[in-house]
């Protein structure tokens, strides 16, 4: 199977940071509590491949809350709730597999699936999340600045 740039391996609840056919980093993260779907309003992670679409955060404070992409000026120290906070940094991703992650009622970019920080990182390793992948802040932001738009991502079980 080919190698994407990323790849995000929700049995292991890891992403994997490629160049070429090696890992260059491996980073612990958090999928959805609700398991593995494509379906909007399910709240699931979906699965195939996905591009970067938008890159959303950069200079952002660490902890800095987002609200439909946008920065709220506040930051989230710690949290525990049911809020599924997004922070730090996003990572848009538009799936581009017809039937799958794309297309009326799955559409990946449509659910507003993300790859994003969050205050609960006690969380990270265990599915936790309400559809995205949550990663520890500083990881995102290593991530973020790692990455270029338009890259591509395979998501699998």
């Amino acid at each position: 199977m080919k190698k994407y740039p990323v790849e995000i391996n929700i049995s292991e609840q890891r992403l994997y940071l490629y160049s070429g056919d090696k890992i260059i980093k491996s980073y612990s993260i958090s999928t959805s509590k609700y398991g593995v779907g494509n379906r909007l309003g399910s709240n699931k992670t979906p699965v195939g491949l996905h591009q970067i679409v938008n890159k959303i955060g950069r200079n952002a404070a660490l902890g800095t809350i987002f609200k439909r992409r946008r920065n709220t000026g506040k930051a989230a120290k710690s949290y525990r709730g049911s809020v599924d906070l997004i922070t730090t940094r996003i990572l848009r991703l538009a799936g581009v597999e017809k039937g799958i992650n794309k297309g009326k009622g799955i559409d990946s970019f449509h659910r507003c699936i993300y790859i994003h920080g969050t205050p609960e990182e006690n969380l990270i390793g265990k599915p936790a999340s309400h559809g995205c992948i949550r990663m520890k802040n500083r990881d995102i932001i290593e991530l973020f600045n790692s990455v270029k738009r338009g890259i591509f991502i395979r998501i699998k079980k």
